[in-house]
């Protein structure tokens, strides 16, 4: 099996990889390579997603996808919450390729429908069918929802830019070692 590079023009999409950033729960630049990648059948299913995306004039944007199970270990390191950071030792759907963390952009411009919070923001308000919020980041949050798990993909119910395909104990995890191109430094 080998991870899918997820380039232009096969997927029309914006990536923007928070942990090849500082930007992030760690503050540290946790992959040294800021190319994401999944395994064919998340890729297939988020080409499905993109195409859903494109006639309401809007695209994915992607925080993160592959994350190998190094990687895996240092967001543990910094939040060893299961809510939020699956425990390494059990296996996250990130490091198996199949789970994907984005948001919804307008195709012109590029500007981020309104989610509430931002990625990776770790609290309650992060969670799905959050009634307290306003009715715009409400439908902002159901539409993203509609547009992925119409195309197959599972959802996590504490944050709303996480998105998975089911049954992933039949992927096994994978190390860097495993990637097409290693994003981990050296």
């Amino acid at each position: 099996m080998s991870l899918v590079s997820l380039h232009t023009p096969d997927f029309d999409l914006d990536i923007a990889l928070a942990y090849a950033t500082q930007d992030n729960v760690t503050g540290k630049c946790i992959y040294a390579r800021a190319e994401a990648q999944l395994h064919p059948e998340a890729a297939a299913a988020l080409q499905r997603a993109c195409a859903l995306a494109a006639p309401l004039g809007l695209r994915l944007k992607i925080f993160d996808a592959f994350r190998p199970v190094e990687a895996q270990w240092r967001l543990w390191e910094v939040f060893p919450d299961p809510e939020f950071v699956a425990d390494p030792r059990v296996g996250s759907c990130h490091s198996r390729g199949i789970a994907v963390d984005l948001t919804l952009v307008e195709a012109a411009g590029g500007k981020e429908l309104d989610m509430g919070t931002p990625f990776d923001d770790f609290t309650a308000a992060s969670h799905h069918a959050r009634s307290d919020l306003p009715a715009e980041v409400q439908r902002n949050r159901a539409l993203l929802l509609g547009l992925m798990t119409a195309a197959g993909w599972d959802w996590n119910r504490f944050e709303w830019w996480h998105y998975q395909l089911f049954e992933p104990q039949r992927f096994p995890l994978l190390t860097d070692a495993a990637a097409p191109r290693p994003l981990m430094a050296a």
